[in-house]
């Protein structure tokens, strides 16, 4: 039963059979099928309350995806440490304080999967991204360290790490957490990568669904899995560098 999915990955689980929760900030029922297998939940991972209540109203969960997270593009000397600490409550914070809700009882049970979606920031270095970067690339430790702990328990814990999806929340969620990112000292350097967006490999939604889906039921020991085919050529790209 997957824990704090998005509509995309909701409907993937479920159209493989899943029961499925779908937690959002605000609930709504308009965007996920009605079924019997399928609830939606309210959930602010950056509440203790919140978190609590949502265990509360799950109850016995064998998946948790961990992929609530709010973007930020900007020149890191423009950026104001409340920012940082926003991106951070969500993006780090939320997925420690989700991870640590349910492992009672996946080590009870001696079963269990956490799946912690991260970037594929983290798999080579990109300008314009330090705080951002900086909230998913400590998701990769916590979930790598982690993995070890949980072993003993039988219980698997996994990252997927996706590409550049302009059809997601990412650029939408960045919000007002962009305003004044950009001062004029760096404009020479920032205007030609902000040009440079518009590329052509992409990752889509679908890719990052079926990713998720894959490492979740995924029993090799396998810890990393790159979502859409920019991430795989940057996974890559970086397994070359380290042979």
């Amino acid at each position: 039963m997957p824990l704090s999915v998005r509509p995309r990955f909701a409907r993937h689980f479920h159209a493989h059979g899943w029961n499925v929760i779908a937690t959002m900030r605000t609930p709504r029922h308009d965007i996920l099928p009605r079924s019997e297998r399928l609830r939606i939940l309210a959930l602010d991972v950056t509440r203790p309350e919140s978190i609590a209540d949502a265990i509360e109203a799950s109850g016995a969960v064998d998946v948790l995806v961990n992929n609530a997270g709010i973007g930020l593009v900007g020149v890191f000397e423009a950026t104001p440490m409340a920012t940082v600490r926003e991106v951070f409550e969500t993006n780090t914070f939320g997925v420690m304080a989700m991870t640590q809700a349910v492992l009672p009882q996946f080590r009870a049970r001696r079963s269990g999967v956490v799946v912690n979606v991260t970037s594929s920031v983290t798999l080579a270095p990109m300008p314009l991204a330090a705080a951002y970067t900086a909230s998913k690339t400590a998701i990769e430790g916590f979930t790598g360290s982690l993995a070890h702990e949980l072993d003993a328990f039988d219980v698997r814990v996994k990252l997927v790490e996706p590409g550049y999806g302009p059809t997601t929340r990412f650029a939408s969620n960045v919000g007002s957490r962009m305003d004044d990112l950009f001062p004029g000292a760096y404009a020479d350097f920032a205007k030609p990568i902000l040009a440079s967006s518009q590329v052509t490999t992409v990752t889509t939604e679908s890719d990052v669904a079926e990713v998720v889906f894959r490492a979740a039921n995924d029993r090799s020991g396998q810890l990393r899995f790159a979502a859409g085919p920019d991430a795989v050529a940057l996974a890559q790209a970086a397994l070359g560098k380290s042979a």
